[in-house]
């Protein structure tokens, strides 16, 4: 279906066309398309890799840890958890591997309470009227509240309750350009700053965070799974770099633009649905998440890369 756009535009839609492991395939290989794309998607990982010092031994030892915990809860067998055979037949993680990661007490890092406060601030800050102008703009907040005015200590109590002292978040977004101060030391919300200017720990939440709900997205599709998710990208090649920059500052305008409306839309919708449980308790709730993302990449052309006179 490809063929109905022009061959220099892909508008890429994963939805339920894809290889499938319901499909025919050689016995015990996995569809070369998949491999292929594997291996493409793993490329700037392992570059990133590297560029820490992880190296091939260490990473095995992860991927052996992620493959046990992977089979034993999204593998089940008529909804009984699986034996360590049952595991070592899916992963060809060694059984007595298997019996030792299952064992050991799993080192999930609890999300950094910092950052996750910040990023529902940002949030509140973005997408409730009361903080906003009436053009949707986030307003500039004084530390302390005067008044009836808004201030950056609402804004904090409002999510944090009375557990962060306001001061302490404003430090921590000083240091990291979230924020600015004017000149009448009001708080300004860097409105580009969804991720941290600066703070390596806080960039590698969201770069986990971002790329884990981008890859579950496109493996519910590729699996066929009803309905499909959402995911759209628009590749173009044979552009000069002023192109190039002129369609970054665009998809920069116009992708705050989405993300603000969906911001606003979802904050909405949780204070609806908060109040909604809170006045039927007795009722069974079931909770959901949602992750909207968008991002801009460019580069020069694969077969430039490798030409000396592109260098």
């Amino acid at each position: 279906m490809w063929d109905l756009f022009p061959p220099s535009v892909i508008l890429q839609r994963m939805s339920g066309n894809s290889t499938t492991p319901n499909n025919p395939t050689p016995p015990g290989q996995p569809p070369e398309t998949l491999v292929n794309a594997i291996r493409k998607l793993v490329r700037p990982l392992v570059k990133l890799l590297l560029s820490f010092q992880i190296t091939y031994p260490y990473l095995i030892n992860l991927l052996k840890t992620v493959y046990v915990e992977v089979a034993e809860t999204e593998f089940p067998v008529a909804g009984k958890r699986p034996s360590d055979s049952r595991i070592t037949l899916l992963t060809g993680v060694h059984r007595k591997d298997v019996k030792r990661l299952r064992s050991e007490q799993t080192d999930n890092a609890p999300q950094s309470r910092t950052v996750s406060t910040g990023a529902q601030m940002i949030g509140h800050w973005m997408g409730d009227a009361r903080f906003c102008d009436s053009e949707g703009h986030p307003l500039p907040l004084p530390l302390a509240a005067t008044g009836e005015e808004p201030s950056f200590e609402e804004l904090v109590e409002r999510v944090c309750r009375k557990d962060i002292r306001p001061r302490v978040i404003l430090d921590e977004w000083l240091r990291l350009g979230v924020a600015t101060l004017d000149e009448t030391d009001k708080v300004i919300l860097d409105t580009g700053a969804f991720t941290p200017h600066q703070g390596f720990d806080e960039k590698a939440f969201f770069f986990g965070k971002s790329l884990h709900d981008h890859i579950s997205a496109g493996t519910h599709n590729l699996l066929n799974r009803k309905p499909p998710m959402m995911d759209r990208t628009v590749y173009y090649d044979q552009l000069s770099e002023a192109s190039v920059e002129e369609l970054q500052a665009l998809a920069e305008q116009l992708g705050m633009q989405a993300l603000i409306a969906v911001n606003q839309r979802a904050l909405a919708l949780q204070q609806r649905d908060k109040a909604s449980h809170v006045t039927n308790s007795t009722k069974s709730h079931r909770s959901y998440r949602m992750n909207f993302g968008i991002f801009h990449y460019n580069d020069l052309q694969e077969d430039q890369v490798k030409d000396p006179d592109h260098g």
